[in-house]
C-alpha cells in the first residue's frame, strides 16, 4: 500500500512555512427553496449521543473539540443514494431518481444542481456510506455538499468507508465539488472513487481533506481514485493520512495542513507548478491538480490557480 499521492503523471507540490491551525473552510450557505424533497427513509439511527460534526446554521463549520479523540455513539450505519438523469424535452436534464439514504441526503437546490446534506453525525467508525451517480449521455449535473464531512471515530470502533460510483454518458458533464472532509483525531476511514466516463464525456471533480479539527492530529484516512476514460485507465491515484511517521517528511506533506486534488478533462498543453501547486496533464485526456496548504482556505485557493491553468490553452 502506498503511503503518499502516486499517480502515473503526478509531482508533489511544494508547501513551506509554519502550520497554524487548520480551519474548515466555510460552506456555500444553505440552500433554499428545495423541491423536490427527496429525503429517503432513515436507517439505524438509535442512541445517538453525540452529534459533532453535523451542521448548524448556514455556512457553519463543524463543532471542535479541542483535545483528544470525541467519540459519537450510535449503531453503525450501512447508507446508499443515488442520483440518476435522463435527458427530457428539448435536452434538458432531468433529475430522474433522486434516492436519499441517512446520513446521505439529496436535496435538489437549481435546476441540474443537487446539494448533500448529512442529516446524522459522520462518517463513524463502523459506517458503510456509497454514493452512486449515473449522468445520461447528453445531460449534466453538479452535486455538492452544504458544509465540511467530519469523519469521527465510533463508538463501536472499526474503520468507516465512503465510496462515491459515478458514470459519466457520451456528451455529458458531471461536476462534483463538495466542502472539505475533515479528519477528526482516532477516526479510521477509507474513501474511494471510482469513475467511469465516455470518451467525450465532461467531468470536475475535486476532493479535499482536512488533517484534524484545531489542535489536534488527524486520524488515519486511505484514500483511492480509480479513473477510465472510454474504457482505458485514466488516473489511478491512492494515498494515506495519518502515519506519524512520514506525514511530516518533507518528501510526503511536510508542515501542510490539508491536501487536496481536482481532476478536469481537457488536457493542458504542458505542465505547470505554482506556490504549493501543480497542474499535471495526463496520459490520457485530462489534467490532474494537486496541492498542499497550511489550512483549508488556503488550499482552496491553490487548487483554484492550478484549474485555472490547467483550463488555460495557448
Amino acid at each position: 500500500m502506498a503511503s503518499h499521492p502516486t499517480t502515473a503523471s503526478a509531482a508533489r507540490p511544494p508547501s513551506g512555512g509554519p502550520r497554524p491551525a487548520v480551519p474548515a473552510v466555510p460552506a456555500a450557505g444553505r440552500p433554499g427553496g428545495v423541491s423536490p424533497d427527496a429525503t429517503g427513509t432513515a436507517g439505524d439511527m438509535t442512541d445517538v449521543t453525540d452529534v459533532t460534526g453535523t451542521a448548524g446554521a448556514a455556512g457553519a463549520p463543524p463543532a471542535t473539540v479541542p483535545g483528544s479523540a470525541v467519540r459519537a455513539s450510535r449503531r453503525a450505519m450501512r447508507a446508499r443514494a443515488a442520483i440518476v438523469t435522463e435527458r427530457g424535452t428539448g435536452g434538458r436534464t432531468v433529475l430522474a431518481t433522486m434516492r436519499s439514504d441517512p446520513p446521505l441526503t439529496l436535496r435538489v437546490t437549481a435546476p441540474g444542481q443537487v446539494h448533500l446534506v448529512s442529516t446524522a453525525a459522520g462518517p463513524l467508525g463502523g459506517d458503510d456510506l456509497a454514493l452512486d451517480i449515473e449522468v445520461a449521455p447528453g445531460t449534466a449535473v453538479e452535486v455538492r455538499s452544504v458544509a465540511s464531512t467530519l469523519v469521527l471515530p465510533g463508538s463501536a470502533g472499526g474503520e468507516s468507508l465512503m465510496t462515491v460510483t459515478a458514470r459519466v454518458g457520451a456528451g455529458a458533464s458531471l461536476r462534483f465539488a463538495p466542502e472539505p472532509t475533515v479528519l477528526a483525531a482516532g477516526c479510521r476511514h477509507r474513501m474511494v472513487v471510482r469513475l467511469d466516463l465516455a470518451e467525450d464525456a465532461r467531468v470536475f471533480w475535486r476532493e479535499e481533506i482536512v488533517f484534524g479539527r484545531y489542535g489536534e492530529r488527524p486520524g488515519r484516512c486511505h484514500s483511492r481514485f480509480d479513473a477510465v476514460s472510454g474504457g482505458v485507465p485514466l488516473l489511478r491515484q491512492e494515498f494515506v493520512v495519518g502515519d506519524p511517521e512520514i506525514d511530516g517528511s518533507p518528501a510526503v506533506y511536510g508542515d501542510a495542513g490539508c491536501v487536496g486534488s481536482t481532476l478536469v478533462t481537457g488536457r493542458a498543453p504542458r505542465t505547470v507548478v505554482g506556490d504549493g501547486w501543480a497542474a499535471l496533464p495526463l496520459a490520457g485526456p485530462a489534467t490532474l491538480v494537486s496541492a498542499l496548504g497550511r489550512d483549508a482556505v488556503e488550499l482552496r485557493r491553490r487548487l483554484r490557480q492550478g484549474e485555472e491553468a490547467a483550463a488555460a490553452r495557448p
